[in-house]
């Protein structure tokens, strides 16, 4: 059976995807391709389950679109996935040549006139992950335990344990905790635990990082951070969190891979609902505010400063980073 898979962003979404997509190699026994974006190509032909990405030029519709449909249409289909849900995605099924198209349960825009059928009804109330394994249940397959089939190559060379990588900035500002407790904790990784600290992001997150990575090396005691924000690929980042003993971050697509490569987060959650986003799996903590309006989802705080993050205290992250890095040094799973 021949299997194509849309799901075009974003990073996180990516990766609460795959155990769908690992369910329906299994189970159908399909080879599968996978539309996405073109910033995440290259992570896409790491997935394991995947036998060939197309890309889908977002930026240059009419440069390179006819040159994506033709690459769309090279191979006909018994199946097409739609687990985006929205208009745009779901006219990329349409163009491919396909038997049937199936629409996910959370579709928008109207889409669900475009698919032959969807997968079950709309339920938020659970995390994205059993929303894209509504595919699965309504294909009557077995739904297997959730695996990530991601195949990264982790950095040689590494310092000594434990390894920490830290991710102060995410896509929105309201998701951000505030910088200079980043540097705390950083700070007590260094003096308190002799934690080799790598502080990564996208190029956006360079200015930041820089900032944090140059106050925090002033100071004497543990080892230097090491700042590689904007200066490395998504691939190579993913092999660096594959490499570590904890990833620290604000609610971002990164700590998705991190958790998708079995690797420990503590996730720091304000505006949005990690019973929906939060990482998946019961490796992880997830640290929010007390204020009572969130999660409210807004791209913009309606407050001076966010203040489901302002309320969150330093004390509170060290208290649950130490406690899994201990969880670590005697070998046990995590804490979710």
């Amino acid at each position: 059976m021949r299997i194509l898979v849309v799901k075009l962003s974003s990073l996180g979404d990516l990766m609460h995807a795959l155990p769908a997509v690992h369910n329906l190699k299994v189970g159908l026994s399909a080879e599968v391709d996978w539309v996405t974006q073109p910033e995440y190509v290259d992570l896409a032909r790491c997935f394991e389950d995947v036998a060939n990405v197309i890309p889908f030029p977002r930026r240059e519709p009419f440069a390179k679109g006819v040159e994506f449909v033709r690459r769309l249409r090279l191979r006909r289909y018994d199946l097409v996935i739609d687990f985006q849900g929205l208009l745009k995605s779901a006219l990329i099924c349409g163009l491919a040549r396909a038997r049937r198209i199936l629409g996910p349960s959370f579709r928008r825009e109207g889409t669900g006139l475009l698919y032959h059928a969807v997968a079950g009804p709309r339920n938020k109330e659970r995390h994205a992950v059993e929303e894209n394994l509504d595919v699965v249940r309504f294909l009557g397959l077995d739904v297997l335990p959730a695996a990530f089939p991601l195949r990264v190559t982790k950095p040689a060379g590494l310092a000594a344990h434990p390894r920490v990588a830290v991710l102060p900035i995410s896509r929105h500002a309201n998701k951000n905790w505030p910088e200079e407790r980043f540097m705390e904790v950083v700070r007590w990784l260094r003096r308190e635990r002799g934690a080799q600290v790598f502080c990564l992001g996208g190029k956006a997150d360079q200015a930041v990082c820089d900032e944090i990575v140059r106050a925090v090396n002033t100071d004497s005691g543990g080892p230097p951070v090491t700042d590689l924000a904007g200066r490395t690929s998504l691939v190579d980042m993913a092999g660096l969190l594959g490499g570590m003993d904890l990833v620290i971050g604000n609610d971002s697509g990164p700590i998705h891979v991190a958790a998708a490569l079995g690797v420990p987060v503590l996730a720091i959650f304000g505006p949005t609902d990690p019973r929906r986003t939060g990482p998946y799996g019961d490796r992880h903590r997830v640290v929010v505010g007390g204020e009572g309006c969130r999660p409210c989802h807004r791209r913009e705080c309606v407050h001076v400063t966010p203040h489901c993050l302002d309320k969150l205290t330093v004390d509170r992250v060290l208290e649950a980073a130490g406690a899994m890095l201990e969880n670590r040094v005697a070998g046990g799973a995590g804490t979710p």
